[in-house]
Order: structure tokens, then sequence, then C-alpha cells
């Protein structure tokens, strides 16, 4: 008995359409399954991010200067203004952009870096007229300060160890000759106060945070200052 030649089954175009499609879902889905373990996906940081080495959150006293600097240049070069909302940081670059928050009073107000200091111990942060008129301060008032922006500059930092300021220039070569016996190198540079020229001494140029504040501790423990503030140069 010879059978019946059997023929393939012919699929309509929108079957074989139907099952490629079927298919191609089958592989993408296994395709995923197989690589969803490998897929890495790196932390993205903002192009403000604060970096390791300066302090977020930090807290401490605040204070503020004004008539007598009204119209003198501040330490980056900008003639200063008692009326704008600037402020003085020992370490945070230039034209770090810095929201201070009163915890006294629950005020905020925000302000840009251009000058250093408070060179007072316990201090952080030095407003300007307007910025301290703007939290409400009479005097002094314990703040937080929480950084918003870095400045155009806020590359590698170079920091020194402030030790000294002096009115008369001889008390500040005195102070140079002392430390510089045993550390280096020791500047001294003039800055134009409330009161007249001063002439600042620092120790060191450091391109870690880290490396001025041990020597700020070095050279307390020698007795060769009672102050020792850690400051950022540029």
């Amino acid at each position: 008995m010879i059978p019946f030649p059997i023929r393939p089954r012919r699929f309509s175009r929108k079957a074989k359409l139907l099952v490629a499609g079927t298919l191609t879902l089958l592989m993408t889905g296994c395709l995923h399954r197989r690589r969803r373990p490998l897929l890495v996906t790196p932390p993205v940081y903002p192009p403000t991010a604060v970096p390791p080495e300066i302090v977020q959150g930090q807290e401490g006293i605040a204070s503020w200067y004004g008539p007598g600097f009204n119209g003198k240049p501040t330490s980056d070069g900008e003639i200063y203004n008692m009326y704008a909302m600037t402020a003085a940081h020992r370490t945070l670059p230039f034209g770090t952009l810095v929201r201070v928050h009163d915890l006294e009073n629950g005020r905020a107000v925000l302000v840009r870096i251009n000058d250093r200091g408070p060179f007072v111990e316990g201090r952080i942060i030095d407003l300007s007229y307007a910025a301290a008129q703007a939290l409400g301060m009479n005097g002094t008032a314990l703040v937080r300060l929480h950084v918003m922006s870095l400045g155009p500059d806020a590359g590698e930092g170079i920091y020194s160890v402030q030790v000294g300021a002096f009115l008369d220039p001889q008390n500040a070569a005195r102070q140079k000759r002392a430390i510089g016996l045993g550390f280096g190198p020791v500047m001294i540079q003039t800055y134009e106060g409330a009161n007249g020229l001063f002439y600042r001494v620092r120790v060191g140029e450091f391109q870690t945070i880290q490396g001025a504040r041990a020597l700020a501790r070095q050279l307390l423990d020698a007795n060769l200052t009672t102050q020792a503030f850690v400051v950022r140069l540029n």
C-alpha cells in the first residue's frame, strides 16, 4: 500500500508574522534575564557635589563685619561691599554659595564666599552687614552651614596655617624667625583691615587640609604660637 504523500502545512502570512513576533519576544526576554545581573549602574554625582575635604553641615559661631572694611579689597581681590550678600570663610573656595541657618531664630540666608576669616577661635563664618541684618543678628549667632554650590576655582586647594596678625611688621618678622628655625616656609602677607595694615604670618603650603591641620597641631604643641588657623590660600 503506497501512502499518500503528506504535504507540508502552509501557514498564512499573518500566522508567520505572529510566530516570528512571539519568538522575538521570548528571545529578548531570555537575553534580558541573562544580562540583568551583569548590569552595574555607576553612581552619578552632580557637578556641585561637595568634596570630602569640605565639611557639610558645619556648626559654630557666626560674626559679621561692616563699616571699617567697606570699600577695601577682600582676600580674593574683590572690593568689599557690606551691603552685598557675601561672607568670609577660612577654607571654602572663593565663589562658593553657602546657606547659613541661624539655629537660634530659624532664619536662613544665602551668601557667596569672597574673603578669608574669621580668625577668632570658635567662629566659623564672618557675614557681611547685609547678611547679618537678614538673619536678625545683633552680635554673633549659632549657625549651621550648608554648601549649595562650589566656586568656579574649586579645584585643588593650597592650604596654610595662620599663626599671627600684627600691625607692627617687626613683630611679624620676629615670629617668622622663631618658627622658621623648625618649620617652613614662613610667609608674611599684608592685609588692609579696619584698623590699618596688618601683617599676617602664615606657615607652610599644603595640597590637603589634613596636612595643614597636622602642622597647626605641631606648632601649638611646640608652644610656638597661641593660635593656629588653617586657611585656604586660593
